[in-house]
């Protein structure tokens, strides 16, 4: 009974986070959002001290039932060791400890320096989501186009077509291997991943050894037929010494369905029935559990100081242009200061609170977001305007953060923030390279932040009428404006740069502020 409720609730939990993780359409995020939030790393940086306390006090009634139901991650690697279906495939191994400890620290000590992006490449969530993200969303939004041409043929418009592309080759290949060596290891060992190198294993690992309820084997009825440890994918049962590493224990019910004896319950035990007897274990694990309680309370300090250290703290063919022109792609200025999405406070806080799940640049519907190449924030979002500019009136990104990393912000304080400033090129600009007019800029800002004056000296307008310096009429359509940018009124959406028809590179683009300003 214990593996079919698990099973249910896990299969259940698994399809609805990976439908939040690939929907763009905001639909899944306005009712799946709470299932991000309970994630443990995205709960700790977001200091969500109600998710943190019902993870914590599950565990400590359950076990790591978290990691079997709860977890992304550790329902697709149970998926993976399901498809090889090759029974008694499992042995007990003994925990690789040091290793699994080192792990944890190095992630803590991540968190606590402001660079969650290390700690992101292991984080369960945030590889989950940089997997699903990266490989899966692709894939929806392809059948989603599918269904788009096919309803339109029909004279429906239930469905619409989306933009497909390749954000970063960098974080498509690292989401790849990834998970070749996740699916690796879950095909070889079962939980090797969450039970060696997972640093939130590790840690519910020290919590859930004082668990209330735990699987355990009833030696009397016990007839040492092994088939519990060889269908044990946490490697965590030792028949020899009828002892479980609950550190390990994933509660899954594998180990139960399988034995024909009913020598394996999942129960409470007194202090005296939990604990085993000397002459029943080897020296160094009578050690291990002595220093279990220290090690969980290290473990847990070591991330409520991280918490508190965070609280103060493709390439496309070429089109044509009615077929008289080409279209040339659009290139990337380079930026003194990148941009960070609005909502993120500033580039510091981004990097200290992103674990570069790229849940946001999913499901950014502008195509404005992308993965960071810079060392510093690897994989983590910035801005860039080349498809598309960071509409006003949208706030999707900070809507779907799960670790406040974009916190929460209404349209209405959308249009306040400024992240960025407009900054003009003049040798780039058509009326100065071309001597053509143009002013595309100052029309489609949304700010009316950017202005439009004249290019000759002495010429100014009086009237309808333009006029030189010495007052000589002027016609119009021989008078160049060029754009001057008012940066108090400026927001950094990108519209300019965006819209701007120089090619390849923008005569106008957007600078970033370290810090996000307020008009």
């Amino acid at each position: 009974m214990l593996k079919k409720i698990r099973l249910t609730l896990a299969i259940i939990f698994w399809v609805l986070i990976t439908w939040l993780l690939v929907d763009f359409t905001g639909t899944a995020h306005a009712y799946l959002g709470w299932m991000a939030k309970i994630q443990f790393i995205p709960a700790l940086l977001a200091l969500n001290i109600g998710a943190l306390l019902f993870v914590v006090t599950l565990t400590l009634l359950m076990g790591r039932i978290y990691c079997s139901v709860i977890c992304p991650l550790g329902v697709m690697q149970d998926a993976i060791a399901w498809l090889r279906r090759k029974k008694n495939k499992y042995s007990y191994s003994p925990a690789k400890t040091t290793l699994r400890y080192t792990v944890l620290v190095v992630s803590c000590a991540a968190l606590a320096l402001g660079v969650a992006w290390i700690g992101g490449l292991i984080f369960p969530y945030s590889t989950y989501g940089r997997i699903v993200s990266v490989c899966v969303a692709p894939l929806y939004k392809l059948a989603n186009n599918g269904l788009a041409m096919l309803s339109e043929h029909y004279g429906s418009y239930a469905f619409y077509e989306v933009d497909v592309w390749v954000k970063s080759i960098t974080t498509l290949v690292v989401a790849l291997l990834t998970w070749a060596v996740i699916a690796v290891l879950a095909w070889k060992g079962g939980r090797t991943w969450c039970n060696t190198i997972c640093p939130v294993g590790t840690l519910l690992g020290l919590i859930s050894r004082n668990s209330y309820l735990k699987m355990t084997i009833d030696a009397d009825k016990c007839k040492n037929c092994h088939k519990c440890e060889r269908n044990c994918k946490a490697a965590c049962i030792d028949l020899d010494t009828h002892t479980i590493d609950h550190s390990r224990c994933v509660v899954c019910g594998n180990c139960e369905g399988q034995c024909k004896f009913d020598a394996l319950h999942f129960t409470a035990l007194s202090r005296e029935e939990a604990a085993p007897s000397p002459q029943s274990i080897p020296l160094s694990e009578g050690k291990g559990e002595a220093t279990s309680r220290r090690a969980m309370l290290t473990g847990v300090a070591l991330l409520a100081g991280t918490a508190l250290a965070k609280a103060q703290s493709k390439v496309e063919p070429k089109t044509t242009d009615g077929g008289l022109a080409d279209i040339v792609k659009k290139e990337k200025p380079k930026r003194d200061k990148l941009i960070a999405p609005p909502g993120s406070l500033s580039i510091r806080n981004l990097r200290a609170h992103c674990t570069a799940c790229q849940l946001c640049i999913d499901a950014c519907p502008n195509d404005v977001l992308r993965p960071s190449s810079s060392l510093d924030r690897f994989m983590q979002p910035e801005v860039s305007f080349e498809r598309g500019y960071c509409r006003p009136e949208c706030t999707r990104c900070s809507e779907v953060c799960p670790t406040s990393a974009i916190q929460p912000i209404t349209k209405e304080e959308r249009t306040a923030i400024q992240v960025g400033h407009a900054v003009w090129t003049h040798d780039l600009c058509i009326p100065v390279k071309d001597e053509k007019p143009c002013g595309l800029c100052a029309r489609k800002c949304p700010a009316s932040a950017i202005q439009m004056v004249p290019l000759q000296a002495g010429v100014h307008q009086d009237g309808w009428r333009w006029r030189d310096a010495d007052n000589n009429e002027i016609p119009r359509e021989k008078v160049l404006l060029i754009p001057v940018v008012n940066e108090e009124k400026c927001i950094g959406c990108g519209a300019c740069e965006n819209l701007c028809p120089a090619n390849p590179i923008s005569a106008i683009h957007v600078e970033g502020h370290e810090v996000h300003r307020e008009i």
